[in-house]
């Protein structure tokens, strides 16, 4: 599926902007703010440590060997960097891969702006939009509830959230 959609238009005052290979560095130090739960490992430092770099290899890895088609999108507001978002456009769904905010500018609704955008991605393309998010994030939990999406495929550690188009309208920047 092709996905003709202009990213920069998505987010009212934010831009989506292709990563580059030098933002790297600040993609995977914002997976290691997004996984406070590996911090909890009854361990040394080193151990810890190596267990986050084992789970970002494993994410970057995974993501994309099963989607080698995703794009990745550094998240900007007036060129500062909060975020990044990897979002693959498929035959069955618009999956995303990672969305994660820094963590100085979480709960100011950014996140929210760019789930948004990419509702109105999927509603052109007409497919659902999924995403898997951790069963101790609460705070994203309420906000994919709040925007329509709907718990399937829960297991213990995380669930598989969907936002169907057809059910729902998009209310860019409301609330």
């Amino acid at each position: 599926m092709s996905a003709d959609v202009n990213f920069s238009t998505l987010c009212h005052d934010l831009v989506l902007r292709p990563a580059k290979p030098t933002d790297a560095p600040f993609i995977e130090g914002i997976y290691h703010s997004a996984r406070p739960d590996l911090l909890l490992i009854d361990g040394s430092p080193e151990l810890i440590a190596s267990v986050q770099q084992q789970q970002w290899q494993v994410m970057t890895m995974g993501s994309g060997e099963n989607n080698p088609n995703a794009m990745h999108f550094i998240i900007e507001k007036q060129h500062s960097q909060l975020g990044v978002v990897m979002v693959d456009f498929g035959h069955q769904e618009v999956r995303i891969i990672f969305l994660a905010i820094v963590p100085q500018a979480r709960g100011q609704g950014y996140g929210k702006q760019v789930l948004q955008g990419l509702q109105q991605a999927a509603q052109r393309v007409g497919c659902p939009l999924a995403a898997v998010v951790w069963q101790h994030n609460t705070q994203a939990q309420r906000l994919y509830r709040e925007l329509g999406f709907v718990p399937q495929d829960c297991a213990e550690m995380a669930n598989k959230w969907l936002w169907y188009p057809a059910r729902n309208k998009i209310f860019v920047g409301a609330g």
